[in-house]
């Protein structure tokens, strides 16, 4: 039986209002040792923000990450999926939208993320993939 995303998943995931500030986004990510944080505003879904947007949008253009919002500086065109999909389909929707991570998303609540390393511990854990993205923050 095909894996659900509901099963590989990372339930719970870091959210911040689109209001709040780049810095604090960044605190929330070295707090939980993760690289993205959801934007959401009433429990809508906004935008997620990574750890690369913080320093190649934000500060490598000289923006101030105590200023700035998480909001302005949020990818808001996001691919999602739903718990009960197959796992195979978030991959193939990472792989057509070139991206790392994608939120999951049941009853426009969002519920988890599910990421590159969260299937590559999941398909091969001996990866070197695997090895990475199961190992402790460095943070």
């Amino acid at each position: 039986m095909a894996q659900k995303v509901a099963e590989v998943m990372t339930p719970a995931p870091v959210a911040l209002r689109p209001d709040q500030k780049l810095a604090d986004a960044a605190i929330q990510m070295r707090k939980h040792g993760i690289g993205d944080v959801l934007v959401t505003d009433d429990g809508q879904l906004k935008g997620l923000i990574t750890d690369r947007d913080i320093v190649v949008r934000a500060i490598a253009d000289g923006k101030d990450p105590r200023s700035t919002s998480v909001g302005e500086l949020c990818s808001e065109d996001l691919i999602t999926v739903t718990p009960k999909e197959d796992a195979a389909i978030a991959v193939r929707r990472m792989r057509e939208a070139e991206v790392r991570r994608i939120p999951v998303v049941d009853d426009g609540n969002v519920v988890g993320v599910i990421s590159l390393g969260d299937m590559a511990i999941e398909r091969d854990e001996r990866s070197a993939l695997a090895d990475i993205s199961a190992g402790r923050p460095n943070a």
